[in-house]
């Protein structure tokens, strides 16, 4: 009998990844991907409950190679908070389209778009946290409830932004996905412009590429 590979957490995310690419759909069970794989039941368990567990942890492990990125950065370190975010998005879009037949394949699966977004619940709560660590500069409302209102109003407006991103570059079919890139700079410029009260060009410009771009994706 053969023995039995050591496998990672890493390792698992992979070969499962590698599974759902090649035939299309998800493992029977626990123990013939195991088997399949020539390790030991034991060691799946110790990463992960189930199979809905590793899709969660994909798109940490995502989240979690953009910021290993970000962090071997020195220029990054110097950035504002609205250049960080840029970044941030770059980076982790970058990861996304070195990956793009399996995210594909799992946020395209789900035909209630709710089941799909829980696979990106873990992804949620790391961006929000990466939100509030970003100290982006708003109006002071000097008041308490209004200020946690404010802040709790500014994460989920940030998630909200990244979840269309990744549905606007899902149906990019653009070369090097260009489009995505382009969507990526005028929605977080106008976001932080909004949030600065400055001139109302980048909110008409992103308007008209908005418009531009959902005309070409259904026509």
């Amino acid at each position: 009998m053969a023995k039995k590979k050591t496998v990672n957490k890493n390792d698992i995310i992979s070969l499962y990844m590698d599974y759902v690419l090649e035939y299309n759909e998800n493992p029977k069970t626990v123990y013939a991907f195991c088997k399949a794989n020539n390790f030991n039941e034991a060691d799946f368990y110790n990463y992960f409950a189930s199979f809905e567990a590793i899709e969660k942890g994909v798109f940490e492990a995502f989240y979690t190679n953009t910021i290993n990125v970000l962090d071997k950065s020195d220029d990054y370190k110097t950035f504002d908070a609205r250049n960080k975010l840029l970044s941030f998005y770059f980076t982790f879009f970058e990861i996304l389209t070195s990956n793009r037949s399996y995210v594909v394949y799992v946020l395209n699966n789900y035909k209630n778009k709710m089941k799909g977004l829980k696979k990106l619940m873990p992804l949620k709560k790391h961006f929000t946290h990466y939100i509030q660590n970003l100290n982006i500069e708003t109006l002071d409302l000097k008041q308490e409830k209004l200020e946690k209102l404010k802040n709790k109003t500014l994460e989920e407006s940030a998630w909200v932004q990244l979840i269309l991103t990744i549905e606007f570059w899902l149906n990019d079919t653009s070369s090097a996905f260009e489009k995505t890139d382009i969507f990526i700079e005028k929605s977080v410029n106008t976001s932080f412009d909004l949030l600065n009260v400055s001139p109302l060009k980048s909110v008409v410009d992103f308007g008209k590429f908005l418009y531009k771009e959902k005309f070409q994706f259904h026509n």
